[in-house]
């Protein structure tokens, strides 16, 4: 009797041949060494390194020099070693500089500018994101454009437009300038960033019998406020540092801000460097504070911005 086997199945590999049945083992990825790999972290954190250092050391030099002596600076130079301590500088700047008048001039000016400017802002940019209102993307190009115009431009017509209106020399005239020029930037970011709300929550409040008031003050500013936020740590450093319109609108040396005073105070103490340095000390120490402040709510916002 016969036996008959039965054939065994013709396996195909990648290539199509026949025979065995299992298929040519892939080769793996060939991983970076960990030697180049540890070089490369290390030439990136010693330039990031170099860089904050050379960033820093300004800073480091103005605050050196505005804690030495007039004494220790002329006898070793401003970029020696300091060899001595005082605060004195401080006081100079302070007191006999007029520091203190400009440092309360630029938080009159400042701080009203900015709630100012981000709540019109923010119902111009409610009114034109939530509502089909006429002509809105022509406001909107308008508001854009009106950011676009180099301020040098306008600096003789601003003077001239405050004395013709007898408000110029006033701090409110500063303000009035100030909010003219950063309303329409703020309406921009703004716009942009209540328009990505959902609808959704707005339908229900009306639902609800919400006013448009009501939406605007109970839902939106709330829903808004990283943006605000980051809005406001920018606008209060860019007003605060302002030297531009200070000069333009205001004549009185008394009511100049704080970095238009510096510029008197680098003419009364011609060549005492520690008290020009703690002057400028002085005039950047809140612009810091309220960086630091805000400093979440402003990367909050930023990252909110850019996910919408």
């Amino acid at each position: 009797m016969t036996v008959t086997h039965a054939a065994a199945p013709v396996g195909k590999d990648s290539g199509g041949d026949s025979g065995t049945g299992s298929a040519a083992p892939r080769p793996h990825p060939r991983r970076p060494a960990l030697g180049s790999r540890a070089l490369r972290t290390a030439g990136f954190h010693l330039t990031a390194g170099m860089l904050s250092a050379l960033w820093l050391l300004p800073i480091a030099l103005v605050l050196v020099t505005s804690t030495r002596t007039f004494d220790d600076i002329a006898a070793h130079g401003v970029g020696s070693l300091p060899h001595s301590f005082t605060l004195d500088g401080f006081r100079q700047a302070w007191v006999d500089g007029g520091q203190q008048q400009a440092l309360i001039n630029s938080m009159l000016v400042t701080v009203p500018t900015v709630l100012l400017s981000l709540g019109l802002a923010s119902m111009a940019a409610f009114a034109l994101s939530r509502y089909d209102l006429p002509l809105r993307r022509a406001l909107l190009l308008l508001m854009l454009g009106g950011n676009l115009l180099p301020p040098q431009i306008l600096l003789i017509p601003v003077a001239k437009l405050s004395e013709v209106m007898g408000i110029h020399d006033q701090l409110y005239a500063l303000i009035g300038v100030q909010v003219g020029f950063g309303v329409g930037f703020y309406v921009f970011v703004l716009h942009g960033f209540m328009r990505a709300i959902p609808d959704e929550i707005q339908q229900a409040a009306v639902i609800d019998g919400a006013s448009p008031w009501q939406i605007y003050r109970r839902i939106i500013l709330p829903l808004a406020r990283p943006a605000l936020a980051a809005l406001s740590a920018l606008s209060f450093t860019w007003i605060f540092n302002d030297l531009l319109w200070a000069i333009t609108v205001l004549r009185t040396d008394t009511r100049m801000p704080i970095t238009a005073s510096l510029i008197g105070l680098q003419g009364q103490y011609v060549s005492m460097w520690n008290v020009i340095a703690a002057g400028s000390v002085i005039a950047a120490a809140p612009t810091v504070a309220v960086f630091l402040r805000f400093q979440r709510h402003f990367v909050a916002g930023l990252n909110l911005g850019a996910v919408k």
